[in-house]
């Protein structure tokens, strides 16, 4: 989840909200990959969850990472809660899950080889003491009991608020990992078809790169857990935005959803101050129960548009929010699968051709069934398969256009629409064959 916003002055003005988002126009020639991924450590001796304090945990990996590496660390009071070195952020999700919010790159060449260098530097540290990284949806085994709580005042907050607004919020807190691209847009009009582009297609992403059908030490039901926990969080700031598909849509309409989605805090003087629940509408006029006569600046604008999480998320980039973690193959080929699809004019168009005629339910429904069944799922006649197929030949196309050979980065995903499987049809298979039922071979299987 993101750090605190910065840099912002006072919100003089309701056209601000809207100018924000659209400060986010670029040139094609200035459009950037900034790729994000979320890992769970573990210790190999016991399986356990990897800890914030100890001679074995988070807390020592930073402060090797900081010794060898040279990263800066981002402290919380007298926490170190993140790293930054370079334009990349290392930071932690609730359940200690590690994350790199890698830098903006022009070419997916320059994601592969951060990711490889990180998990490198991150290996050198881990393994000598015991841990290990694996990329995986859902955690297989541990329960909601089992999992440290990150020293970060944003977490103690949400944690409290989630149950109250739905039935999975702290699974996804604690337990879930996922990969995401940012990616840029040039106007507002290139914003509004490469966000509907980007939630019609979701549930394509969700199917293939499908890698959490275990959770709690069983079979879930679903080919990504990850994806059903979505759908129980709070339907106040998550799904498929509907509105988005609507004649109009644009930065305003995306502003008004945001200001009626309830706040969960403002941050002050290196703390989270509570306000649960409350409307950002009256913090505009002065009227914050938390901070009563006290205005917003647009840094709380942004901390408040980072506390929304539909499939696909605007800022002054967007945000695609779909698919679960994998091995590294899989990490490189999301953003390779976005770029290629909406990073090339001809192609863009080409995917809002294949999704423009899908009606909201339909694209509800292929969420649904691509969380259940993965690429064997359907709905209002749709077949998950035959999208994904279209869909990954188009990213190929675009990425051809590009010159610059990463199509490649494509491959796990062509193996996937060529054969039905993703990564968690494989583990299924595994789990019902060779590994007899038992779950221990996933952390290994899993390992980054």
């Amino acid at each position: 989840m993101s750090i605190p916003q910065s840099g912002g002055g006072p919100i003089e003005s309701f056209a601000q909200l809207a100018e924000f988002m659209e400060s986010g126009c670029k040139p094609k020639a200035d459009w950037r990959i900034g790729t994000e991924h979320e890992k769970f450590g573990w210790l190999t001796d016991t399986r356990q969850p990897l800890p914030y304090d100890g001679a074995r945990s988070i807390s020592a990996l930073f402060a090797g990472l900081q010794a060898q590496f040279g990263w800066e660390p981002v402290r919380e009071g007298d926490n170190v809660i993140g790293l930054t070195r370079n334009g990349a952020n290392i930071s932690l999700e609730p359940g200690g899950q590690f994350e790199l919010s890698g830098a903006a790159f022009a070419g997916l060449r320059e994601t592969e080889a951060e990711l490889r260098q990180h998990l490198d530097e991150v290996r050198a540290l881990a393994e000598p003491l015991g841990i290990r990284f694996m990329g995986i949806g859902a955690a297989p085994e541990w329960r909601h009991e089992d999992m440290p709580v990150m020293p970060k005042g944003r977490y103690r907050l949400m944690t409290d608020y989630m149950g109250k607004v739905g039935t999975h919020g702290t699974q996804m807190m604690y337990r879930t990992s996922t990969v995401q691209v940012n990616l840029d847009y040039a106007s507002e009009a290139d914003m509004v078809k490469k966000m509907r582009v980007a939630l019609a297609l979701q549930p394509v992403a969700t199917a293939l790169f499908a890698s959490s059908p275990f959770f709690e030490g069983k079979l879930n039901g679903h080919k990504s857990w990850r994806s059903r926990i979505w759908r129980g969080l709070d339907d106040s700031r998550t799904g498929m935005l509907p509105f988005a598909f609507d004649e109009g849509f644009g930065f305003q309409r995306y502003v008004d959803w945001v200001l009626d989605v309830p706040m969960y805090f403002v941050y002050r003087d290196g703390r989270y101050i509570n306000a649960l629940g409350q409307s950002f509408r009256d913090f505009l006029k002065g009227e914050l129960p938390a901070l009563p006569g006290e205005k917003p600046t647009l840094s709380d604008w942004a901390d408040h548009m980072t506390t929304v999480f539909p499939e696909a998320r605007v800022k002054r980039y967007i945000e695609m929010r779909g698919a679960d973690c994998g091995d590294f193959a899989h990490i490189v080929a999301l953003p390779a699968f976005w770029v290629g699809l909406i990073y090339d004019q001809t192609v863009l168009d080409a995917a809002w051709d294949l999704v423009k005629g899908l009606d909201a339910e339909t694209r509800e429904g292929l969420r649904v069934a691509a969380s259940v069944e993965g690429l064997a799922g359907q709905a209002g006649g749709v077949r998950i398969a035959d999208l994904a197929r279209a869909a990954v030949a188009l990213s190929q196309a675009g990425l051809a256009g590009r010159g610059l050979g990463e199509e490649r980065y494509l491959a796990p995903l062509v193996e996937a629409v060529e054969t039905g499987l993703t990564q968690a049809d494989r583990w299924l298979s595994q789990y019902r064959g060779a590994w007899g039922g038992d779950l221990a071979p996933i952390y290994e299987a899993a390992s980054l």
